[in-house]
């Protein structure tokens, strides 16, 4: 590797794959050589299309490929596990989309994997690499003694697929071909609001507070084998209490809220800031009084492929963020397993 840039492969031609491509093409240290698919001729595409180098057909050529640093792995969530350890025992650095796996303990393997292997892993949840992020972070100083946090974050699935008759769900008669085409529909492959929206609100109950809740207790409803809509609690030492929804059956809206004993921040947009919208948050204190903070404008892909390129430049290896995603998905299998069995369960 030289010291000039990390060179970037991407396994597989997902939607998302293409932000991470605009990202990697607009930040400082990284080249995006090559992209890797199933079907060499929508490599070749992809590969035309954005910019990737060469096109290769077979995911491990990935692998074998020398001149490779880093592996952005969007592929679904049950093929991360089986990806991210061979991409670690070839000794490429990965950023692998959320959810990082489909249990605990899947992301506790590929975890070791890549600290055995002296690589660098990270889970590809972006907004936490935004400057607001850390301005949030700070302000929290304002609230006092931390007591609440509770978050949301739904979309209509229904108007994203552009099926017809728009309603509150899709249609019974285009599931099937929706759970075909749409790994979200389709619990084998890591589908689900919780691990796909679940997963940012969860993240965002550790920006308050850090760690493993004490006990979960979530309630779902089903479409197909997997949760449509689903809300959650979750219990922390020191009286803390969390909460969030997220579905595929609401308007968009991804908030959340941080309450102490002497005040409140909200953001209302905190995975993605809306587009258009100046970025901002705001301290509630006593009384009704409200301040708007705001931020810097940035492009939070291209600073969270910034940092992935500096530690791999650098050569450190920063375990926050292995640690984070385990942590990340420990909660989450432990809120799903509150759903299956409609019971508090204990961690």
């Amino acid at each position: 590797m030289t010291s000039a840039s990390v060179r970037w492969g991407i396994m597989g031609t997902a939607r998302i794959a293409a932000k991470l491509a605009t990202a990697i093409h607009a930040a400082e240290g990284a080249q995006l050589a090559a992209v890797a698919s199933r079907d060499l001729a929508r490599a070749e595409q992809w590969t035309n299309q954005h910019r990737a180098g060469a096109a290769l057909g077979d995911y491990r050529a990935l692998l074998s490929d020398d001149t490779i640093d880093a592996i952005y792995i969007p592929l679904p969530p049950s093929m991360h596990a089986e990806w991210t350890i061979r991409c670690a025992e070839h000794g490429k650095h990965v950023l692998c989309e959320k959810p990082l796996g489909v249990s605990s303990r899947e992301a506790e393997e590929m975890a070791a994997a890549c600290a055995a292997n002296d690589v660098q892993l990270m889970d590809a949840t972006m907004w936490v690499h935004h400057p607001r992020t850390a301005a949030m972070s700070a302000s929290l100083a304002e609230l006092g003694k931390l007591r609440r946090a509770t978050s949301a974050f739904g979309l209509n699935l229904d108007s994203y697929l552009k099926f017809k008759p728009s309603h509150l769900a899709i249609a019974e008669s285009n599931l099937q071909r929706a759970v075909a085409h749409e790994l979200r529909l389709n619990r084998s492959l890591g589908g689900g609001a919780l691990l796909d929206l679940g997963w940012y609100c969860v993240r965002a109950t550790m920006f308050a507070f850090p760690g493993l809740p004490q006990r979960v207790f979530a309630t779902r409803r089903l479409r197909g084998d997997v949760d449509f809509n689903l809300s959650a609690l979750l219990w922390y030492s020191d009286d803390r209490i969390a909460s969030f929804d997220c579905g595929y059956d609401l308007s968009q809206r991804k908030w959340f809220e941080v309450v102490g004993e002497s005040g409140s921040l909200v953001c209302d947009d905190f995975v993605n800031p809306w587009e258009g919208k100046a970025t901002r948050y705001w301290i509630h204190g006593e009384a009704g009084s409200v301040r708007e903070q705001p931020c810097e404008s940035a492009e939070q892909e291209v600073l969270m492929v910034e940092e992935f390129c500096r530690l791999v430049t650098a050569g450190e290896r920063d375990e926050r963020w292995p640690r984070a995603a385990v942590i990340n998905q420990t909660i989450c299998e432990a809120i799903d397993q509150s759903a299956q069995t409609e019971s508090i369960v204990e961690i």
